[in-house]
């Protein structure tokens, strides 16, 4: 074990957010911990690292454990170093070596003393340990991995927002290796490329990670492990955030039977000592039922912590078949070009995800759609009974500060009740008497639920939305997926939450090479189609280098050498076409084995199914076990399966 909690309470205040909780993170874990907004989370990561301390139980932490803490109080840190400065202060004892080496150097070029010789030495062979000469090379590759260019290393850390420096602070903590690295929602200031490009790093890093995420793809490729705060719990999953779903639909089913099962029992014997307690005979009997019924270990109910409230959108008029059309539109920030000649249409009934790196103007687009940017070239032609409504940061200026909640979103237009407008106001985490709070009091993240709320309950058919879901939780995530999802109108958004891209969006766009890339299709769809173009990029590549070198000077072709070409070229068909045959029988054996472990893994997942697995803890544990190694084998048969049918692809192109 690497640190934990042992039976720990803490209370923050009145409200208590967990009780006899026992937690451990052991080496080589990749955890997502989850739960509500407002159930503890960031304040659990807290309690770790010692920042708080809890009412009751212990914070165990092996000897020599490190541990790196990234959440968003590190953005009160300001300096005027470069940000390659500020992540290369990851290796303080490198950079103080470098500093001794520099100033024994000098001296011993003064001097020539031998024990100045003993300590250059001892020195250089310090940093030869430490890899202290690679500190730069590493450091350039984790900020470009994280969205910095080159250009951008020597620029002043104080320049950047907060959404930049945020990145710089977890190139540096990643850079320290620490054993435990604790992420209080790193993806929030990610672009897609940066948060892939993470996923793959921390799929290797070599110390044990803690993420506290809102984004189900990332916690989905990520984590091998969920910890889940829920009624002032922990509860612990082995797997990743499909499985957790899938696992916790189990438990409180079996929860809700168990809990309905004891009622009936309870009923029962309340029954027989009501009955019997007043009767001479019986009531020996009935004392006893009585004092066994109150040694019951009882069941608690299933809570459900938050309702399933539907968010539903009212369209008044329904526009023309085209809702917006750029013509030919150039847009560029100094020497800066972010579309160039571009041209695009949104449809009736298109709901577009806008996608691609930071930097390379996505918001910019969407507002330039939105007609609050300017453009120096083409034009912007708005269709007929068009009704639009923003999303985006700068709505939060248009909010009043001396109203309340509830009295900004009557000011909408809505014509729906106190009640309606509660209720929605619940989906974005405006429960009970938060919704009498003034604007002024607010966060900018609740600011920015506020405007998302206004926005969503405008009648509006057109919706442009800017990240929406950056403050939302996972439920409120789901909510506003289901209402979009049965939103008759169309709409247009930027967002890194891959899983609420592919879930609303049924059209992607990308700016690349400064024209608008339109594909007709989900996230997934799209992204496998990148895959596959990839592939056969690559597979073309391939098949030139070999033709390129075949282009020499030869002597004049006589006939011999002709046919004896010839048989050349049938012996590598030959050759071919026998790897062909070896590779398709792998693949048939691949897909026997992978429908036999089916087969295998559907029996399992039927007695994980089964209430009586889990009645006998031995019994489940070893069930639970084997569906994951079988569940693993599949998914290692399935990479092979892939690589085979890839080879037999190209080979089918040499016979």
């Amino acid at each position: 074990m690497l640190i934990g909690l042992q039976n720990v309470t803490f209370e923050f205040g009145a409200r208590t957010i967990v009780e006899d909780a026992t937690w451990h993170i052991q080496p080589n874990e990749r955890i997502g911990l989850i739960g509500y907004n407002g159930t503890g989370k960031s304040t659990l990561l807290k309690v770790l690292v010692g920042e708080y301390l809890p009412s009751k139980g212990t914070v165990e932490r092996s000897r020599g454990t490190t541990i790196g803490y990234l959440h968003q109080d590190l953005l009160s840190f300001d300096t005027n170093d470069s940000i390659l400065r500020v992540a290369l202060g990851a290796f303080e004892r490198v950079l103080q070596l470098e500093k001794e080496i520099e100033e024994l150097g000098i001296e011993l070029e003064k001097t020539g003393d031998e024990k100045t010789l003993h300590e250059y030495t001892d020195r250089l062979h310090e940093m030869d340990t430490l890899d202290g000469y690679n500190i730069h090379h590493k450091t350039e590759e984790v900020l470009q991995g994280l969205g910095f260019s080159n250009a951008d290393l020597e620029r002043p850390y104080k320049e950047y927002s907060g959404g930049w420096r945020m990145r710089v602070l977890l190139a540096k903590m990643i850079l320290q290796q620490p054993d435990v690295l604790l992420l209080d929602e790193p993806t929030n200031h990610l672009d897609l490329p940066s948060i892939e490009w993470l996923e793959k790093y921390l799929t290797h890093y070599k110390g044990s990670v803690v993420i506290v995420s809102h984004d189900k793809y990332f916690l989905n490729r990520m984590v091998t492990k969920i910890v889940e705060i829920y009624q002032r719990e922990i509860h612990q999953y082995t797997g990743n955030f499909e499985y957790y779903e899938k696992e916790k639909e189990l438990r409180v089913e079996m929860q809700q039977r168990a809990f309905e099962n004891q009622q009936d029992y309870i009923r029962q014997q309340e029954r027989f000592i009501e009955r019997f307690k007043a009767k001479a005979s019986k009531a020996a009997q009935a004392q006893s039922v009585q004092k066994r019924l109150d040694k019951i270990d009882r069941i608690e109910d299933v809570e459900i912590e938050r309702p399933n409230i539907r968010i539903n959108f009212q369209v008044d008029k329904i526009p023309g078949r085209v809702l917006a059309t750029l013509k030919h539109v150039t847009k560029r920030f100094g020497d800066n070009t972010i579309v160039e000649n571009a041209s695009a249409e949104i449809d009736r009934g298109d709901k577009i995800a806008l996608i691609g790196a930071n930097g390379k103007g996505k918001s910019t687009l969407l507002r330039i759609i939105a007609g609050v940017e300017q453009f120096s070239e083409g034009e912007r032609v708005w269709g007929h009974n068009v009704q639009e409504s923003f999303y985006a940061q700068h709505q939060l200026e248009d909010l009043n500060l001396n109203n309340t909640i509830l009295d900004e979103m009557k000011e909408c237009g809505s014509q729906k009740t106190d009640v309606e407008l509660r209720t929605l106001l619940g989906c974005f985490l405006f429960g009970g008497e938060a919704v009498d709070k003034k604007i002024k009091v607010l966060s900018g993240g609740e600011k920015a639920r506020v405007a998302l709320a206004k926005t969503i309950v405008s009648k509006a058919n057109f919706l442009m939305l800017d990240e929406p879901t950056n403050h939302l939780d996972m439920h409120s995530v789901e909510l506003l997926i289901e209402a979009l999802k049965k939103y008759e109108g169309s709409l247009i958004l930027v967002s890194h939450d891959r899983y609420f891209v592919q879930k609303t969006a049924n059209k992607i766009w990308e700016i690349d090479n400064h024209e608008i890339k339109e594909f007709k299709g989900t996230y997934d769809e799209y992204v496998e189609w990148k895959e596959r173009m990839a592939l056969q990029q690559k597979n073309a590549e391939k098949a030139e280098k070999p033709a390129k070198a075949e282009v020499k000077p030869e002597p004049a072709p006589a006939p011999k050498p002709v046919a004896s070409n010839n048989n050349q070229g049938n012996a590598i068909n030959k050759e071919a076409q026998k790897e062909l045959q070896k590779q398709q029988r792998q693949f048939q054996q691949l897909e026997e084995k992978i429908n036999k472990l089916k087969t295998q893994q559907a029996k399992l997942q039927e007695q994980l199914g089964n209430p009586e697995t889990y009645s006998d803890k031995g019994k489940f544990t070893q069930t639970e076990s084997d569906y994951k190694k079988v569940s693993d084998e599949i998914a290692q048969l399935n990479a092979q399966y892939e690589t085979i049918f890839e080879k037999i692809v190209e080979l089918e192109a040499q016979v």
